[in-house]
Formats: C-alpha cells, structure tokens, sequence
C-alpha cells in the first residue's frame, strides 16, 4: 500500500478496529474474577513482547539510538503499561458501554498531546472543544454516579487511561517515523517488559489466574491483537499522517465499542449513554478538525 494520505487512513482504521474489542474483551477476561486485573494488563503485555522480540530478531532490526530509547521508555509507559493496566482495573466494576464513552476523549486528547509536543498554536476553538468534551465526559461518568462527589475510582482510573494512551500515541505516532510502525511498538514492549513480567509474577504468586475457556481466548486476543498487532496497523497510518487526520479515525471507536458491548456483553444500551457518547464524540470531531482547518499537521 501507497504511503498516501488515503492509505493512512485505511491503515488507521484498521487499528480503530482492533482496539474497539479492548474495553468488551477486557471485560470479558476480569468477570469472572478468575484473573485478577494486574494479570491481565501486565500478562498480556509480557505475551505481546515474546512476539515483539521475536519480530525484531529474525528481521534484525538496529537497536534504537540515544535520545530515542527515552522516547520509548514514554510510549511504554502510555500504551504498554498505562492504558491496559488502567482500564483492567476500571473494568472490573465500569461497564463496557460506560467506559467507552469516557475513553471517547482520546481523539482529543491525542490531538492536544500533539499540539503540546510540536509547540504548535491552534485555534482558540481547538481548545474550547477539547475542553468541553472533557466536560462532557466528565458530566456523564458523573451523572451515573450520584454527582461529581459520585465518580468512582473506576471513572479516574479510566481518564488516566486516556491521558496515558494520548501521550503514547502522540509520541509513538512521531517516532515510528524514524524507527517504522511495527519497530516502534515493539521496541516499546520489549523495553517495558522487565517491569511487566515482574508485576506479572507478583500477581500470579498472589492469585494464580484460573479463567475460563472463554476468559482465556478474551486475553490472548488483548495480548496479541489488541497489545500487538492492533499497533502495527495504527502507528503505520499515524507514521504515514497527517497525525491530526488519521486521529479523526478514533472517533469511529466507541460507537463499536458500545455496539460490541451490546452484542458480545448484552450490555443495555441506554439514552444517557447514547447522549453522553454523541457528546464527547462531537467534541472531538471539532477539535480535531479545528487544528486541521488551521493547517497543523
């Protein structure tokens, strides 16, 4: 495929796809109980780097220089580590359909962590709609709850899995420029991986995992596809850009999610989570495209 900006698009939404089983498959996997939340965020990653070092030895790829291993150690902690821990445990207690529309922030949130990184100076309206749609998100995790004073542990842990992601991607998406896609996320997986087996071996020890057929196949696909081969496709089209357009592609990802939660989880689909998605979503939408309109890329 043409590195064209029509190609990036495709594989970006190829990534979109991917990612929007996550929240119901990780839902799935952490039901039952069987398999505890640490296992599942830090397991799968530790899968995902067996993979990933295996990739990298047999094409053998040149080990990152310098200042890059740092900007690494930033795209593991976002997407290796933050984001599957994060919302493993959130989606202990949160709804798939709930979590979905939080996460619905990260177009945004991308977008600014962009913005933030290349020093750039958008529109006075990329920042009223980032911001609303943080209110957005804000009001509806607050109205399920009994009010701001309702927001449980589990919304926190999921706009921190928002901020964790956006800044992962931001910096992933500039650096598989330099190393390639599949290079980047892999480099971070193997780099991450110390950490994550350690903490992998910590929660085994305390509670060895003892899901279900079904959880089992939920966590291998959170390992290999979400963890791994979700980001090949992703980091392909954010590398081929432009980072802002190819991002817009995220805003596709919780109508899925909430459609896969219906279907897969028979989650009730209800108005409030309608509303407060179209919300969030469309706040995204602009402030995306405000930056774009700008000429930013």
């Amino acid at each position: 495929m043409l590195s064209t900006p029509r190609a990036g698009l495709g594989w970006g939404l190829l990534g979109v796809l991917a990612f929007s089983f996550s929240v119901p498959f990780t839902r799935v996997a952490v039901a039952g109980g069987g398999m505890p939340p640490l296992f599942i965020g830090c397991g799968r990653a530790v899968v995902a780097a067996v993979l990933a070092a295996a990739a990298l030895a047999l094409t053998r790829q040149r080990l990152p220089r310098g200042v890059q291993w740092g900007r690494l150690a930033v795209v593991a902690a976002g997407v290796v580590i933050g984001f599957p821990v994060l919302t493993s445990f959130a989606l202990t207690t949160a709804p798939a359909g709930h979590s979905a529309v939080v996460i619905a922030l990260l177009p945004a949130a991308t977008a600014v962590l962009a913005v933030l990184r290349g020093h750039e100076r958008p529109p006075l309206a990329f920042w009223v709609t980032a911001a609303a749609g943080a209110l957005a998100a804000l009001g509806f995790a607050a109205s399920q709850g009994s009010g701001l004073g309702g927001l449980g542990w589990a919304d926190l842990l999921l706009f921190g899995a928002v901020v964790s992601a956006a800044i992962g991607y931001a910096e992933g998406g500039l650096l598989a420029r330099e190393l390639g896609a599949w290079q980047t996320v892999s480099w971070a997986l193997v780099l991450a991986a110390p950490l994550m087996v350690a903490l992998t071996a910590v929660s085994v020890a305390g509670q060895p995992p003892t899901g279900t057929p079904v959880e089992w196949a939920a966590f291998a696909y959170l390992a290999v596809v979400s963890m791994f081969l979700g980001f090949f496709a992703w980091y392909r089209g954010l590398a081929i850009g432009p980072m802002v357009r190819v991002s817009q592609v995220q805003l596709v990802q919780p109508v899925l999610t909430i459609t896969w939660a219906a279907i897969l989880l028979r989650e009730q689909v209800t108005w409030a989570t309608v509303l407060g998605g179209a919300a969030v979503v469309a706040c995204a939408a602009v402030a995306v495209r405000s930056r774009l309109a700008a000429g930013e890329d």
